[in-house]
């Protein structure tokens, strides 16, 4: 069960690497009110604003922050449902959020180089969701 628990929560993390919010919206899906709505409109408004010109690079030390730290949540929270440890999910899920940043900013600018912009930001946003859709199953 750990190793599932542990690649489920790297598969968390690429996810919130890619788009933070993402697998906290997958996770709050089992939730009721505010939580699953508030989960919801968080994510969706970061798929939104992730294509303004406004939005900072990913590898700032805040954003990046972000990304590594809400892994590392819907890593420990995912462990949690499954009643095993936390603390090593949490630390994967974290690590996956951080090379999944490099790896998403390395695709962007590819994207940018060669002309698809947005369809390579739409991509990564499919890309986000299909990680925390396959991450469980509720």
């Amino acid at each position: 069960m750990t190793e599932t628990v542990l690649l489920r929560s790297a598969i968390l993390g690429a996810s919130a690497g890619a788009r933070s919010m993402t697998p906290l919206a997958k996770l709050a899906l089992r939730k009721r009110g505010w939580i699953r709505v508030a989960a919801g409109a968080a994510a969706l408004g970061e798929m939104v604003f992730d294509k303004s010109r406004k939005a900072p690079s990913r590898l700032k030390p805040a954003p990046l922050g972000g990304r590594v730290v809400l892994g590392a949540v819907a890593g420990a929270t995912f462990a949690r449902r499954r009643g095993a440890a936390m603390v090593g999910p949490a630390i994967v899920a974290g690590l996956t959020a951080a090379a999944a940043s490099y790896a998403g900013a390395r695709w962007r600018a590819y994207a940018v180089e060669h002309d698809f912009a947005f369809p390579g930001a739409v991509a990564e946003d499919a890309a986000a969701i299909a990680l925390a859709w396959s991450s469980f199953r509720d």
